[in-house]
């Protein structure tokens, strides 16, 4: 409908994952951000679903609600525990422009808990990959 969905994002993300994984079923993905705005969790989340794929949604509570939980999907606010043993990990950028308040304290305080540095990453298997759906925030 637009505000909701954004299916040609979930068809190029699977049409990636399965260019670089060969087979979606069974794999461990990981949406990471902004769940609650993001047009593209929604579509990805039912496209990967639909697939076979165990899905794990991560980000702040305020932004994760636990009723993603019905869709099937794994709902952790911890990043180490979301990353752990993921093939695919999803970076979602922060949806400012569609909230009405700020849903968490600060950039900082997101970005020192949920943002991806090396340490997190060798949580994942060694061949995982990292998409992005873009734009990014500066």
């Amino acid at each position: 409908d637009g505000a909701h969905e954004h299916p040609t994002q979930a068809l190029l993300d699977v049409f990636t994952i399965r260019e670089k994984k060969k087979a979606i079923n069974n794999l461990n993905v990981t949406i990471l951000g902004d769940i609650l705005y993001s047009r593209v969790a929604r579509s990805n989340i039912w496209a990967l679903r639909k697939l076979g794929a165990n899905v794990t949604l991560c980000g702040p509570s305020t932004l994760v609600p636990r009723i993603f939980e019905e869709t099937g999907c794994r709902v952790t606010y911890d990043i180490e525990e979301a990353l752990e043993g993921a093939d695919v990990i999803n970076l979602l950028r922060i949806q400012h422009e569609r909230q009405r308040k700020t849903m968490f304290p600060s950039i900082g305080e997101y970005s020192r808990l949920f943002g991806l540095n090396r340490s997190r990453l060798a949580l994942t298997k060694p061949d995982a990959i990292i998409m992005h759906p873009g734009p990014i925030n500066r």
